[in-house]
């Protein structure tokens, strides 16, 4: 048996942490981790006590045609980067790892082409200490981003919406 490397071991976790998001659309899953120890995971769902999408039978971006990446303030969920920030200090995060994995459920299942975090989460990230993420492409490539690079490369200063 071929043991799993430890990058793709984190991004199978957030993969499995996606099965409890309750987006009828796509379904993320985070993991952080700090010195190889799991600080805390999160997953798309709106917040405690409110109904979820799947809970009305719709989602009203989906319904107004919002395109991916435009109007977060119309939907009812929290990103599972997010949630997974909310859920550890940020003592914990400092210089710790974010896995990302997303499933488009309008696509079959099949992972979500070009995931990335979305600019508000991108800003929690470089706030919550974290040094590095990695995105799930299939289910063994992935690709690793430098949360300096972020902070380097602005895309808020040129206007950059979206992915």
């Amino acid at each position: 048996m071929i043991r799993r490397d430890k990058v793709n071991y984190y991004l199978d976790l957030a993969e499995i942490v996606s099965q409890r998001g309750t987006c009828l659309r796509k379904q993320y899953g985070a993991v952080i981790v700090k010195n190889d120890e799991v600080v805390s995971t999160g997953y798309v769902g709106a917040p405690r006590g409110r109904a979820n999408c799947i809970d009305l039978g719709y989602c009203i971006r989906e319904q107004m045609q919002i395109p991916r990446g435009e109007r977060y303030e119309l939907c009812r969920s929290v990103h599972a980067e997010a949630n997974a920030i909310i859920s550890a200090s940020r003592e914990r995060m400092l210089n710790s790892s974010l896995y990302l994995s997303g499933i488009d459920l309008k696509d079959n299942g099949n992972y979500v082409k070009t995931a990335n975090p979305c600019s508000m989460c991108k800003r929690m990230i470089i706030n919550a200490g974290i040094e590095q993420v990695f995105i799930r492409d299939d289910k063994d490539n992935y690709r690793r981003i430098a949360v300096q690079d972020w902070v380097d490369n602005d895309e808020s200063l040129i206007g950059v919406m979206g992915y």
